[in-house]
């Protein structure tokens, strides 16, 4: 079903450049004396969550912050490697806050807002001061400034790094800052909390339902603003690059009250991953595509070619990214590498046992820079690779093949970061707004942390200064109805006697979402995966086994309603990507390419954020459409050859 309900962006007007700066002068705001009266709660304490928890505190809001991990150093975003864009331009190559915005655009496929995507080039810049002011170690020249390199989808180097552990060093900043406010007791922090419910009173977020994860029980936390910080939905492939714990469950739960779940069907496949080794498999672990600055990606010519590596000629090799986009060689973006990685296995010139597999080689890079250099750049990245596949990457090239990595989808919000839920902000990877269809390498961590060091904590005056926010608590009717529901479904779960595990009909889901809605999808394949999603989901609420009661520690309970929430959620995105006739970044639909394969928009039809709302248990969901204007960068044909 599509609706006609307009959705109200509250972009600014005015020119592009001068919107977000005279946005924060119009906006509402909360006297400094008056902050400490309202309560903020986020969920979440990745780089968005902690970044965010941390800044609001600081400005006298009284803060609490859920985390699903035992503590905020365990945060998925721990484990980004390459880096973080800012458009500082300290390598004189070229950079601006414009290049940085219309690389993003472009490497979005003209599938994301204008205005937002301007704003975050804005920010990156302020973002890297605060990191450095936090004592981020990025890399440094030899002269001392910080050292840049570049990321797919850009011709210039804007992508700050500390080795391969970028985003470990920069949550350890925002965790920092966190935990500064904890001492200070100005921050209540919650480990081992689960968010299950979003509470609207009077229509209006006032705060969530959560179980410790520890004891079994369900707590009820009011508040007068909730943010939503708790990262993607990668996992509904089973095998992604994720953590085991991230899951789909609060955005969720949060759509099913009301918020508008845009553009499901872009996910990003990451081009650099190490293969899938077996069906014991419970992740990927991904390789960064900084490694493809120095390693050139190559296949042999010849199909079927099962010669070792080194023993196959120069002249017998197609390094087929430098030879297909020669302006970008092995720099192209995600999507683009992903799919014509795809496309040469496909041909029968993969390699590795499986042949599902591209090699990954640095061998002319350590010729002429020598290994040292290369230790410098990547040491802890190649000695990962060494002790997953046993096999030294300074000898022999890496192997690789796409793996699910990030979703550019999430909950939809406005220009302030508000979803269609009053009070519920939502930010980072779990709403929908900066990336369009395809998001450029180190823009994640960007993205993050200038929703929750920089934007946040202006926009939410607008709603706390804007709406008349009565005293709630948590004794209030709103919150013992989502109680009842969430402790309902949980009892649902564990009365069931079956005989599956949830993890088998996890694996079972993810294979179908890989193999009919991953990389390519056509509408055959989409709709035999709704008919397989709903037999799933079917078998799930007939047959599945829980073991263990629901007032102790029971992992396997938890993973359980997860599973729940990704069979729900596995069928809107198999139909967004129904619905969407077009090719775009990371949505590729087979009926929809150019003659050479590359993908086709259909900007007449489709140059629009798909909303959906939720309908009930059963019922389809209805699409709303946010079109998307292009004032400032009109949409081409995105070519990087």
């Amino acid at each position: 079903m599509t609706a006609n309900t307009k959705l109200d962006p509250k972009v600014p007007s005015g020119p592009l450049a001068d919107r977000w700066t005279r946005h924060k002068f119009e906006l509402k705001l909360v006297n400094p004396a008056n902050r400490r009266k309202f309560h903020v709660l986020v969920v979440g304490s990745g780089l968005a969550g902690a970044s965010a928890a941390a800044s609001l505190s600081e400005m006298g809001y009284r803060v609490t912050c859920l985390c699903i991990q035992d503590s905020p150093r365990r945060a998925h975003s721990i484990a980004a490697q390459g880096g973080i864009n800012a458009a500082k331009n300290y390598p004189n190559d070229g950079d601006s806050v414009f290049r940085l915005f219309y690389d993003t655009i472009k490497g979005g496929d003209f599938r994301a807002r204008e205005s937002n995507v301007h704003r975050l080039a804005e920010i990156s810049t302020a973002i890297i001061d605060q990191c450095v002011a936090q004592g981020v170690p990025f890399a440094r020249e030899y002269g001392g400034l910080l050292a840049n390199r570049s990321f797919g989808g850009a011709q210039v180097s804007r992508t700050f790094y500390a080795r391969g552990q970028t985003g470990q060093q920069l949550l350890l900043g925002a965790y920092s800052a966190l935990m500064r406010q904890v001492g200070l007791k100005k921050l209540t922090m919650l480990p081992r909390r689960e968010m299950l419910e979003v509470v609207l009173v009077d229509g209006v977020a006032r705060g969530v339902i959560a179980r410790n994860l520890v004891t079994g029980e369900y707590e009820r936390h009011a508040a007068d603003a909730v943010l939503l910080c708790t990262g993607g939905y990668g996992n509904v492939f089973y095998l992604s690059t994720n953590a085991k714990a991230c899951n789909v469950t609060a955005t969720w739960r949060a759509h099913r009250r009301g918020a508008y779940f845009a553009n499901p069907c872009f996910t990003q496949i990451h081009p650099t991953c190490i293969p899938v080794s077996g069906s014991h498999q419970s992740k990927l672990t991904l390789m960064s595509e900084s490694l493809r600055n120095d390693g050139r990606v190559w296949v042999p010519k010849q199909t079927g070619d099962a010669r070792a590596p080194g023993s196959i000629p120069e002249d017998e090799r197609d390094y087929y990214l430098e030879r297909k986009y020669p302006s970008f060689g092995n720099l192209v973006p995600r999507d683009v590498a992903s799919r014509s990685a795809k496309e040469q296995c496909d041909q029968g010139r993969g390699v590795g046992p499986s042949k599902m597999a591209v090699y990954l080689d640095f061998r002319d890079a350590i010729t002429r820079d020598g290994e040292d250099v290369i230790r410098a750049k990547y040491g802890n990245l190649f000695q990962m690779y060494e002790r997953i596949t046993g096999e030294n990457p300074y000898q022999v090239p890496m192997r690789m093949y796409p793996a699910v990595h990030y979703t550019m989808g999430g909950l939809w919000v406005d220009y302030n970061l508000e979803s269609t839920i009053p009070g519920l902000f939502v930010l980072g990877e779990a709403n929908f707004s900066d990336h369009g269809a395809n998001r450029l390498g180190a823009s994640a961590l960007m993205q993050g942390l200038a929703d929750g060091y920089f934007v946040i904590p202006a926009t939410i005056a607008s709603h706390i200064a804007g709406r008349k926010l009565a005293p709630i608590k948590s004794d209030h009717p709103a919150f013992a109805e989502a109680e009842n529901d969430a402790r309902s479904r949980i009892q649902r779960i564990l009365g069931m006697k079956g005989t599956r595990s949830a993890d088998s009909i996890h694996r079972e889901l993810g294979l179908t979402m890989w193999n009919q809605c991953g990389m390519a999808r056509n509408a055959a394949g989409l709709k035999s995966a709704l008919q397989t999603i709903r037999n799933l989901r079917s078998e799930f609420w007939e047959n599945l086994r829980v073991p263990g009661e629901p007032n102790e520690l029971n992992p396997t309970l938890e993973h359980a309603g997860r599973v729940a929430d990704f069979l729900e959620f596995a069928e809107l995105l198999a139909t967004d990507a129904l619905t969407r006739e077009e090719s775009c970044g990371g949505h590729f639909r087979e009926e929809h390419q150019t003659p050479d394969g590359e993908a086709q928009r259909d900007d007449a039809n489709y140059c629009h954020a798909s909303a959906w709302e939720y309908q009930g248990e059963g019922r389809p969901a209805v699409l709303h459409k946010e079109p998307l204007a292009f004032e400032v960068v009109k949409p081409s044909t995105r070519s990087y050859k």
